[in-house]
């Protein structure tokens, strides 16, 4: 099954061409047609899984890609653990969205369209994990981008969706620049872009080079994953449709960066400095992502920033190398489960709430949704770490391989995790306590369009996916981490899973300690929320650091201030300069030699006597001249 393994990618690749050339005439079926093709990659996908022999890596070619000389490039597949778990991801989760994409698009006039763009997605998605080769990969990579600005921008009414998908775009344009310049010194310095062949030359390669290629294979993760300094459009993403941001977030877009540094731990165990600057980054953004989502009362954008910070954890994680690649794609395995089943919760509450995103008009629900309540709990319980959910055995194990280094960096690291689990523990609290407890302020209030709010649960179409994940959320940590069976699972592709022996703490008191600075989080968040009415207007009066949160950090200014006006002015000097520089220079010639030559074509009269008297004049130049040589 391996040898015909490019049909996970045929499947949804085909069900985007025929739904997006098709035309009007799959809007009847093209929805079911969408979840098709979806639903066979994941079946193949499993079949593959128990059928087949994963001891290593298993490269298949497929046709000749780039013959140009020296370089030559094969348009390949790599069938391995990790590449395996990512399709098992992408396409299960994926189909999942899918068929809950039929109840939440089913008023949409174009939803055959939005199907066509979520075949787009996955199909890019699967070549970017399955490609053996960076160029490969980077070909997934930029479909990806194109198909996240797709469908970010989906509602086409809004200018704040053209605005988000640009910024998406153009966000993710400044990590694919890095991505595409670590390529091309691979290939100067190692003479090829296949991963077999760069992982086992990339030890001949000067350290320099090396650490310089890690670092921009690093910008390119944090484009694509929502890490610092490029996590501002992340949250401006929520602008598409929830399917979307289910799928952005949980098991497919965001995940490429941290699938991208995990399959380059060849070349990062070579850098301890790119190494470290890949923990640093994470743990910087984790951090950064709990704090704003503490401030935000919009349900899609704490969830986002819920994402940057899950993901933060993760990138904390492979950048410990050996300590914990496996580790991270655990808790991106689990994060798929929960934080999926969050993004189609909070879609069903907006469903039942006229499209409503701000937490403050809500309140009281779980009595109206008790479906989308208990699956939305069981998801929020998993994120925050409850013992024996999945975030608890994920996530527990990063924050014990954080605190198992050695000197400032076991401190450091191992302390911002656990911060981050505590903050988690309030933002998640507060978000669950204003949607589905409290006072039912809906009552009394309007929706932002005007309409009356009159919650109901969705319908099965919507909460069977959502059930499904709800289980994941349950079970997935467990299952995966019992008896070690996903650590050993990814060992052929990332290596044996190394334990610290000399952390800065022992490791049986890092869990008690997690464990109880969320509940310390939680009972923040209850004393806070719980136990008083929620304005439904918020606050202007409030703390500088609640100021700054609800600005994201100020980091759309500093990306603006550092990166985007000095673009701009780099830009308008380039155009005066090549305005009045370079044109100017060539414009100038052409005028001089044009009037040069209009007033010599004056002196072509036709009359006779006039070139006489142009001989005589020059006679008498030239005497003088003689005339002054001889006598000088």
């Amino acid at each position: 099954m391996i040898t015909s393994s490019w049909l996970l990618v045929a499947f949804p690749a085909l069900g985007a061409l025929i739904l997006l050339v098709g035309g009007k005439r799959t809007n009847g079926w093209g929805h079911l047609l969408g979840c098709a093709t979806v639903l066979a990659s994941f079946a193949y996908g499993l079949a593959m899984f128990f059928s087949s022999s994963f001891d290593g890596a298993r490269d298949v070619a497929l046709y000749s890609w780039i013959p140009v000389e020296a370089l030559q490039i094969d348009f390949g597949l790599r069938v391995d653990p990790l590449a395996v778990t990512f399709v098992l991801l992408i396409t299960g989760v994926g189909s999942l969205i899918h068929i809950y994409s039929i109840g939440y698009m089913a008023e949409d006039d174009d939803r055959r369209r939005f199907f066509g763009y979520l075949n787009l997605f996955v199909a890019a998605m699967l070549i970017l994990v399955l490609g053996n080769s960076f160029v490969t990969l980077y070909l997934g990579w930029e479909g990806v981008g194109l198909a996240s600005y797709l469908l970010i921008g989906w509602y086409t009414d809004r200018p704040s969706a053209a605005t988000a998908a640009k910024k998406a775009f153009l966000m993710n344009r400044v990590g694919d620049v890095g991505l595409a310049i670590a390529i091309f010194l691979m290939w100067k310095h190692i003479g090829s872009t296949n991963y077999a062949e760069v992982f086992a030359g990339v030890d001949q390669v000067s350290t320099g080079v090396v650490t310089a290629i890690a670092l921009l294979l690093l910008l390119g993760a944090c484009g694509k994953s929502g890490q610092f300094p490029l996590q501002a459009w992340l949250p401006d993403a929520m602008e598409g449709p929830t399917p979307v941001s289910a799928l952005i977030h949980a098991a497919t877009m965001v995940t490429a960066g941290v699938y991208l540094i995990a399959r380059s731990g060849p070349i990062f165990n070579l850098t301890p400095t790119g190494q470290l600057v890949v923990t640093i980054v994470g743990a910087l953004t984790l951090l950064i992502g709990c704090v704003i989502g503490c401030a935000y009362d919009d349900i899609k954008k704490v969830l986002a920033y819920s994402t940057v910070s899950q993901i933060g954890y993760m990138m904390l994680a492979v950048g410990l190398g050996p300590f914990g690649y496996a580790l991270g794609i655990t808790h991106l395995l689990t994060h798929g489960f929960f934080k999926a089943g969050l993004f189609l919760g909070a879609g069903s509450v907006m469903h039942g709430m006229n499209d409503e995103v701000n937490m403050r008009k809500f309140g009281g629900l779980y009595k109206r949704m008790p479906i989308t309540f208990a699956t939305f709990g069981l998801g929020y319980l998993a994120i925050i770490g409850f013992p024996f959910l999945s975030g608890f055995y994920s996530k527990d194990a990063i924050i014990e391989a954080a605190f198992g280094q050695e000197g400032w960096r076991g401190w450091i690291f191992g302390g911002a995790a656990l911060l981050g689990a505590g903050i988690t523990g309030f933002y998640m609290t507060r978000l669950v306590l204003m949607t589905f407890f409290g006072k039912e302020r809906w009552r009394t209030i309007k929706s932002s369009d005007g309409r009356d709010f009159h919650p109901h649960e969705s319908p099965p179409v919507m909460t069977g996916p959502m059930i499904v994940l709800a289980f994941g959320s349950v079970a997935a940590g467990f299952l995966f981490t019992q008896g070690d069976a996903l650590v050993e699972w990814l060992t052929p592709s990332l290596g044996a899973l190394q334990e610290s022996e000399h952390g800065v703490l022992p490791h049986s008191v890092i869990p008690i300690l997690t464990v109880g600075l969320s509940a310390l989080g939680v009972l923040l968040a209850w004393l806070l929320f719980g136990r008083r009415d929620t304005a439904v207007e918020r606050s202007e009066n409030v703390p500088a650091v609640v100021r700054a949160a609800r600005n994201d950090l100020y980091g759309n200014a500093l990306n603006e201030n550092l990166v985007a006006r000095p673009g701009l002015w780099l830009s308008r000097a380039s155009v005066y300069l090549d305005n009045r520089g370079v044109d100017g220079a060539v414009n100038g010639l052409a005028a001089l030699l044009g009037g040069g030559s209009g007033r010599l074509r004056r002196m072509q009269t036709g009359f006779v006597r006039s070139y006489a008297l142009s001989m005589l004049g020059g006679s008498f130049l030239l005497v003088a001249a003689l005339l002054l040589v001889r006598f000088v």
